[in-house]
């Protein structure tokens, strides 16, 4: 009998392309599930939405966001897709994002979910990838025969201040800690004379290589003029169309929640840009990296110059997520290393899955959802 009442279920569901009528339902979900609030979504989100999903939107059914529809034509379930034109060695492919990804009532229908992903995963699409997995929607992937990518699913951590650092992540928990900011930069004094340039705890240059580079910042066109350079020892990488980069970009200038937006380039004494990275934090925060970005040889002096910019702008500590390169060039710089949101890949083309188990793709930050206001922006 239960299989009799999941199969009439399953058959007066529905799963369907995103449409400017589900605006209200979706961004109300999102609102509700991912940001944990029941105000009703506003006009800065719902356009948002439209921006994202809509506005730049492939023609074709199979490369569109999803909704899922309840019996009575109601929406319950949303996965975004963006389209990302890459090259993989000598040829091009489509990937698909599937970020945002929400379903409601799965005490009622607990395969809602599972059907809005399978339906984008059925496409004739050469690959689709998400770097935002929690626990259910990795779970959803896997039983679907999808791939996860340890090596791009974790995240990393430089403490840089130890109690002031502690300080803020406790505000997080309660808000009324943040009083206690200055004492925790008078211990962290103390700390720094008491342990040295050596210990695990906190953050002090020493003299080395990156001392022979330098970082300014850079702008948008140029940070996108440069960017596809540096991204030609990945067998799998973005290819991305006139102006597009820089577009992106310019959305990756609002995530209020993250702080004041710090994008630089790494360069010689000669003047030649040898790495590119972007990242979020005002003094006192925990700052937040979108992109770090080196050629080959030199990831472990881009991330020095990393710490140290960050350091100097009175961070407490820097976190971002993982790519394989950066991670060796990490190991001995003090970092720590956790679980973080899942980096899920699925494709029936076993090369193009082999490369991307070692490391050969570049993927996560600009090539994934980190760039949009979803993440780490407020919507008022």
């Amino acid at each position: 009998m239960a299989q009799v009442f999941r199969a009439l279920r399953e058959a007066m569901s529905k799963v369907r392309t995103f449409e400017a009528a589900d605006l209200d339902d979706v961004a109300n979900l999102f609102q509700r599930l991912l940001r944990k609030t029941s105000q009703p979504a506003n006009d800065d989100l719902r356009s948002y939405f439209r921006q994202i999903f809509l506005d730049n939107a492939r023609p074709e059914p199979a490369f569109r966001s999803r909704v899922h529809l309840r019996d009575d034509g109601s929406v319950s379930g949303f996965i975004g897709v963006l389209p990302v034109s890459m090259q993989f060695k000598d040829r091009q492919i489509l990937a698909l994002d599937c970020g945002s990804f929400v379903s409601d009532d799965r005490d009622v229908d607990p395969f809602a979910g599972a059907r809005l992903l399978r339906d984008v995963l059925s496409g004739p699409q050469d690959l689709s990838f998400t770097e935002t997995a929690n626990d259910i929607s990795t779970e959803m992937w896997k039983s679907m025969r999808a791939t996860v990518l340890g090596s791009y699913s974790l995240g990393w951590l430089r403490i840089l201040r130890p109690a002031s650092f502690a300080i803020e992540a406790a505000t997080n928990h309660m808000r009324a800690l943040k009083v206690m900011r200055p004492f925790g930069q008078v211990f962290d004094g103390v700390l720094s004379r008491a342990l040295g340039p050596s210990s695990w705890l906190g953050y002090e240059r020493t003299p080395g290589k990156a001392d022979a580079f330098l970082t300014e910042p850079i702008s948008d066109s140029d940070f996108a003029e440069l960017l596809p350079g540096l991204l030609t020892q990945y067998a799998i990488r973005p290819v991305w169309s006139n102006g597009q980069l820089e577009a992106m970009l310019q959305h990756a200038t609002r995530k209020r929640n993250y702080g004041e937006r710090h994008q630089r380039a790494v360069k010689n004494r000669g003047g030649k840009i040898i790495g590119l990275y972007l990242f979020y934090g005002n003094k006192g925060d925990i700052g937040r990296t979108v992109q770090v970005v080196s050629e080959p040889g030199l990831e472990s002096i881009v991330i020095d110059c990393l710490l140290r910019d960050a350091s100097a702008l009175g961070l407490v500590a820097i976190r971002g997520a993982s790519q394989p390169s950066i991670i060796q060039a990490m190991i001995g710089k003090k970092c720590a290393f956790v679980p973080s949101a899942a980096t899920i890949v699925h494709t029936h083309d076993r090369e193009l899955l082999e490369a991307l188990k070692s490391g050969q793709a570049f993927i996560n930050g600009l090539v994934g959802e980190g760039w949009t206001r979803f993440i780490g922006d407020r919507f008022e």
